[in-house]
């Protein structure tokens, strides 16, 4: 899939795919951007992908795009772990096992000594409060490492998708894995939610004694945290107000906002923050910020991640 130029030095594989509350793709992408990585290899969609729906853009039907599925670099320069980040737009909707078993093989050719997922575990946390970290890993040896560095242990349950089932072909083929997993409100497991992508990179960096400036997600989690905070409290009082007067349905919907549409004043801030993360790529993780704010960052997602694109590292196929 791809070829490395230069030996990669006790490399660990950390994979991500979207999931609930987008806590593991978004801490995959703070990753990309606070850790300026490149991309260096891409796996052929139709061999994972069908079509299953086309795009319409103000009337206007786009020629359908299949997910994609690419590997970024990182090479550390305490020269301890290189990484390789493995980013899924979409969890293959069949063969999910045979896709993992490819994509470790892919792995332990260049040399691969861990393997890391990331996820969401839903709990009856309040929004502000602060998410824990939670791990499950494939060796006893692993998962006592793992709460030395104090991170708390999922005793029992199910890792759903391509989070699990990767962990399983990576210790069939003889590479310890984990999976660590961040903290989020149920209520809102349909909502983005970065206090539970901070979680995970926290124990990440405890597990991989790499430094990440985090700043930008704290303060994201924080304002989020309140936003919900401010949310359930309305509902828990409509809902208190009510109870006396008429019975309650069986589920509480929450509002949602409407998707915006973007302004000429938007386009041009967002074609000026691309150029400037094209120069600085510490940018480009308050461009995805916008871009979510916006609600188009699936429309900007392969202009984003090319971004990292450039590399002397290797050649993609």
């Amino acid at each position: 899939m791809a070829e490395i130029t230069q030996p990669l030095i006790h490399p660990w594989f950390v994979a991500v795919w979207p999931g609930m509350g987008h806590v593991a793709i978004s801490a995959g992408y703070y990753l990309i951007s606070k850790l300026d990585m490149q991309m260096i290899a891409e796996f052929a969609p139709q061999e994972l992908f069908d079509v299953e729906y086309t795009n319409v853009h103000q009337g206007i039907i786009q020629a359908p795009r299949l997910p994609r599925s690419r590997c970024f670099l990182w090479r550390d320069p305490k020269q301890k772990h290189d990484l390789i980040l493995f980013i899924g737009e979409a969890q293959v909707p069949a063969g999910k096992q045979a896709f993992c078993h490819s994509l470790m093989q892919f792995a332990k050719r260049l040399g691969v000594e861990r393997v890391i997922t990331f996820a969401a575990m839903a709990t009856q946390m309040h929004p502000e409060g602060t998410s824990r970290v939670f791990c499950a890993a494939t060796s006893p040896e692993l998962l006592e490492e793992l709460t030395h560095r104090g991170i708390r242990i999922l005793e029992e349950g199910r890792i759903g998708g391509l989070n699990g089932i990767l962990l399983g072909e990576a210790a069939a083929l003889g590479l310890p894995g984990a999976c660590l997993l961040g903290e989020m409100p149920h209520i809102f497991a349909h909502i983005s939610f970065p206090g539970g992508s901070l979680a995970v990179l926290n124990g990440f960096m405890a597990m991989a004694d790499v430094t990440i400036n985090l700043d930008e997600l704290v303060q994201q989690a924080e304002q989020l945290g309140r936003k919900l905070g401010e949310v359930l409290a309305q509902v828990e009082g409509a809902i208190e107000a009510n109870s006396e007067e008429q019975p309650l349905d069986d589920e509480v919907k929450l509002p949602s906002l409407p998707e915006p549409k973007l302004s000429p004043r938007d386009e041009d801030r967002l074609f000026r923050m691309f150029a400037e993360a094209e120069t600085d790529r510490s940018k480009a993780f308050e461009l995805k910020q916008e871009l979510d704010r916006l609600s188009v960052f699936s429309d900007y997602e392969d202009q984003f991640l090319d971004l990292f694109k450039k590399s002397d590292d290797s050649t993609a196929s």
